[in-house]
């Protein structure tokens, strides 16, 4: 069992902005030279090759990474490919085949709302969320995935803030009924009782009746993929921002020990904690997305030792990843940020490569860090 180490501040900082300004390099180089182009994963470090989708959902986390530079930058060349490259996403506030639409649309439209009080951006978020919520399955009480209307990911908990959003916004408590009752089915289904998640739970359609954990990117149904027990960590502590029920933050708070207990030293995950030895390459957004999480459910928790245990694993991550091992400082070939994430083992696709959620999540956690710091 690993334990979060004690971090000093003053060294880290130094590396959180170099990390920062390697972001801004990196990605201003990368809407110079593939302009209106939104990438998922590396391979062999180029953003543009002919491999595999499998899903387009990963579109917003370009676009936050552009906010992310500009709040923090504050010049407006930021400003406006941020806002451009939001324009190239708004159709797909109607998209009703994807259950991305948090991902996309939570860091886009809603940080362009924030930076501009514009009530006509907010209401393209608020348009993302009603179009999320039509894949509530009554039969069940789930939001299915894009692979059909049997399954449920772990991944839609990253996801359903956005009918949280929508519903704060409008009032409309039809919409909270879907958000809540997604996560107590999610919570019961995939969530198991040790912190560990499933990656998808497969339904019967005719009676709602869950039949049984299933996975597309783990190592196996009954495996511990890191990555969506990430997005069940930063998920049910989002929403519990949301809902203020103390079962979301449960939940969140057992992902985080489960997460915390199960990592090596240094607390950068393998792919999947069940993988023999041999096979355990590291997965480094999800410990990227597990730092954010972590950040945010220091401040959620309300047991002290949690909290500071919490903030504790989110800077022992970031102490591991802002290294020559994980950032590509010293490799000028190398597009991407933060190196040996994975998208896809079992489809071979994104395998220690920059994969875009890794780089996003990296410079958010990175982002609340230095703005404690700075005071902002």
């Amino acid at each position: 069992m690993a334990e979060p180490q004690l971090v000093d501040l003053a060294d880290l900082k130094p590396r959180l902005q170099r990390t920062f300004d390697h972001y801004a390099s990196k990605f201003g180089t990368l809407i110079d030279h593939h302009p209106d182009f939104f990438p998922i994963y590396t391979e062999g470090g180029r953003w543009r090759h002919g491999g595999e989708l499998w899903t387009d959902w990963c579109a917003g986390f370009l676009t936050g990474i552009l906010w992310h530079c500009y709040r923090r930058i504050r010049h407006e060349w930021w400003r406006d490919k941020a806002e451009h490259y939001c324009r190239l996403l708004e159709h797909k506030q109607h998209d009703r085949d994807v259950h991305d639409l948090g991902f996309i649309f939570l860091n886009s439209y809603l940080p362009w709302y924030e930076v501009t009080g514009d009530e006509s951006k907010k209401q393209v978020v608020v348009t993302a969320g009603q179009t999320l919520a039509l894949r509530f399955r009554e039969r069940g009480e789930y939001l299915c995935s894009f692979i059909g209307p049997e399954s449920l990911f772990i991944d839609i908990m990253m996801n359903v803030p956005v009918i949280l959003y929508a519903a704060r916004e409008t009032g409309d408590e039809n919409l909270l009924r879907i958000a809540k009752a997604h996560c107590r089915t999610t919570e019961r289904t995939i969530v198991r009782p040790n912190g560990s998640t499933a990656h998808e739970g497969i339904f019967d359609t005719n009676t709602g009746e869950f039949l049984r954990q299933s996975t597309h990117q783990g190592l196996s149904a009954e495996s511990d993929w890191t990555r969506g027990l990430a997005w069940s960590l930063y998920g049910f502590g989002t929403v519990y921002t949301y809902t203020n029920d103390p079962a979301d933050l449960a939940v969140a708070e057992r992902n985080a020990d489960h997460f915390i207990d199960r990592c090596p030293d240094g607390l950068v995950a393998p792919w999947d904690f069940d993988a023999p030895e041999g096979d355990r390459m590291a997965d480094s957004s999800a410990s990227a997305i597990a730092a954010s999480g972590l950040w945010q459910l220091a401040d959620l928790t309300r047991d002290p030792a949690r909290a500071a245990r919490y903030q504790d694993a989110a800077l022992t991550i970031l102490d591991s990843l802002c290294s020559d091992a994980y950032v590509s400082w010293n490799e000028p070939e190398w597009e991407g940020v933060l190196k040996h994430g994975v998208y896809h083992k079992p489809k071979g696709l994104g395998v220690d490569e920059s994969v875009m959620w890794g780089e996003f999540f990296f410079l958010e956690a990175i982002c609340k860090v230095l703005s404690m710091i700075d005071g902002d």
